[in-house]
């Protein structure tokens, strides 16, 4: 009977520590109302997976104790001697995690959401704190007391539950509304063209020792004869919310775009936009727990760089930028992300793919023969090119993916000795498959050089590197029998920029931020800064004689 009590004891220590990842949860997501449909759903859902495994935790903790220990415990149903040690472990452990998803988000917030989350952590450490200083006077004095201590407990406990919560406040703040936008004079037709190839994955540690050994001789000529930075991206690190921080030139707080998808607990019309780090929570979805659905162009919060290109008379030609389906009007035109998903299929490729809708043939015979996702790079520098042929535009812009799928699956191979159990046949075998992947993206940047026309400027991002996954990531997705995965960017490895032109001036600059690129090409454009971006105009990237026939200019906004 007594295992049995210490089973229930588990119970209510595990329902208490999914009650505060649920607090987590609503402190990543000030949006969602706390009185709402969507509270009370994840707290089910994050009881059903987080809870009842706590609560084994615990009780098998508990047992081992048993086992070890010369005295027998046996508590009572509901033991305030035993709470007080799970809640105190269970606060801890949820202060520990608020505090690093706090740190580890820093550009998802705004400050007063930033402030409250601060503050809501704080509280969660204090009662963290405070349970365990009643568990150890409760295990000083025994049983004597035992009503003051539990009336002290049951108090801990509302406290650690209702005090994070009141920092967090009432949420259900509402999205970014619209601004009127000041515009100056269109700029001339004559303005100098702009070609953007953007990569996801790739990284300057990897690209320099082979610029050396002269294997990728493009990028080596941009690299001596322009200039290049780090950049530092954001996390997560995932495509859409750091490919939204370079169009806009804001961080997530403000571009809107905080994830991949949006989450759905079980019956939840509402979802999140973003679930907690540390605690492998994208494990529910891949176990189908919760729900992800991807997010559209209907995500942003804030304007493009195209859309604001077009304000001043500037065309644009994008290509595979994410959230860019379905197709918004714009000056120009645009192939969204999507495109490839839709070329062949049942419902075959429609007006939401595409904008102007008379590019969609031009852009659907580019990918005639296309075989799979290897080749999607191809088909999509193809099409850019075709369109562009009959719609040429003042600033293209294609992005590349290639180089991240292959550093997911293919690092191991091509950087052995980071590790360590990579077999020669191994490395014989899939070794060069990386070293090809960064070859045909020099062979785009080597085509976008050679088209050069002097006073036009080729720019090469680079989002977010890529690095070894963790030792624990790798057992961990091994044991979920996920694909055998190597490289990551989950910890928010610098990107880079290069830019080469006869404006360029060469050399290595200071590290940068993803938030830059868009407010560098305004500068370069002659078109005004938004004084609410986050990024600033890397004026250094250019020679002094440009620099002083072209001040840097602001505006309040550029409308959201």
């Amino acid at each position: 009977m007594r295992f049995l009590r210490l089973f229930t004891n588990s119970l209510l220590a595990g329902a208490l520590g999914a009650a505060y990842l649920t607090i987590l949860v609503l402190q990543l997501n000030p949006q969602v109302p706390l009185l709402s449909d969507t509270v009370w759903r994840w707290y089910a859902t994050l009881g059903v997976f987080y809870g009842v495994h706590l609560a084994l935790l615990f009780y098998v903790t508990m047992l081992l104790r048993e086992f070890v220990s010369v005295d027998v415990f046996s508590p009572g149903w509901i033991s305030v001697r035993l709470l007080a040690w799970l809640s105190a472990a269970a606060a801890a452990a949820a202060a520990t995690l608020m505090w690093l998803n706090l740190n580890g988000f820093p550009t998802l917030f705004d400050e007063a959401a930033a402030r409250r989350f601060a503050f809501g952590a704080a509280a969660m450490t204090a009662s963290a704190v405070v349970l365990l200083g009643i568990a150890v006077a409760h295990y000083s004095f025994g049983r004597r007391g035992s009503r003051v201590g539990a009336a002290l407990l049951l108090i801990a406990v509302t406290g650690s539950i209702a005090l994070p919560i009141a920092a967090r406040g009432a949420g259900g703040a509402p999205p970014l509304g619209a601004r009127r936008v000041t515009l100056g004079p269109p700029l001339s037709r004559q303005s100098p063209h702009v070609t953007l190839l953007l990569l996801d994955g790739a990284s300057l540690e990897y690209v320099l020792p082979r610029v050396a050994a002269g294997r990728l001789p493009n990028f080596g000529r941009v690299l001596d004869a322009g200039a290049s930075m780090d950049l530092a991206t954001i996390r997560p690190t995932q495509p859409d919310p750091v490919w939204a921080a370079v169009a806009t030139g804001m961080y997530p707080a403000k571009s809107g775009v905080r994830s991949a998808a949006a989450y759905f607990a079980r019956g939840d019309a509402h979802g999140l936009d973003l679930l907690p780090s540390h605690c492998f929570s994208h494990t529910l979805v891949r176990l189908g727990v919760v729900r992800d659905r991807p997010n559209s162009s209907a995500a942003w919060r804030a304007r493009p760089l195209w859309t604001i290109l077009g304000d001043y008379g500037l065309t644009s030609g994008i290509v595979r930028w994410p959230l860019t389906y379905p197709a918004q009007a714009m000056d120009g035109f645009l192939i969204t992300d999507r495109f490839h998903q839709l070329v062949g299929s049942m419902i075959d490729v429609d007006e939401r793919a595409v904008h102007p809708l008379e590019i969609l043939n031009p852009a659907r015979d580019a990918f005639a023969g296309s075989t799979g996702a290897s080749q999607w790079d191809e088909f999509y520098a193809r099409a850019a090119h075709d369109v562009i042929a009959q719609h040429p535009v003042q600033v293209e812009a294609v992005r590349y993916t290639g180089l991240d799928s292959a550093g997911h699956y293919y690092l191991r191979y091509a950087q052995p000795r980071a590790f360590g159990d990579v077999s020669d046949e191994e490395r014989q075998q899939h070794g060069a498959v990386l070293d090809r992947a960064y070859a045909a993206i020099d062979g785009a940047i080597g085509a976008a050089v050679d088209r050069l026309a002097p006073g036009d400027l080729v720019v090469v991002v680079s989002g977010f590197g890529m690095q070894p996954v963790s030792p624990i990531k790798h057992f961990a997705a091994r044991v979920l029998r996920d694909p055998d995965v190597s490289g990551t960017h989950e910890h928010a490895p610098d990107g880079f920029l290069l830019a080469y032109g006869t404006r360029v001036a060469p050399g290595r600059k200071p590290r940068g931020s993803i938030v830059d690129v868009t407010p560098t090409i305004l500068y370069f454009l002659g078109v005004p800064i938004g004084r609410d971006m986050d990024g600033y105009a890397r004026s250094d990237v250019f020679t002094a004689a440009f620099t002083a026939e072209r001040p840097i200019t602001f505006i309040p906004s550029h409308g959201r």
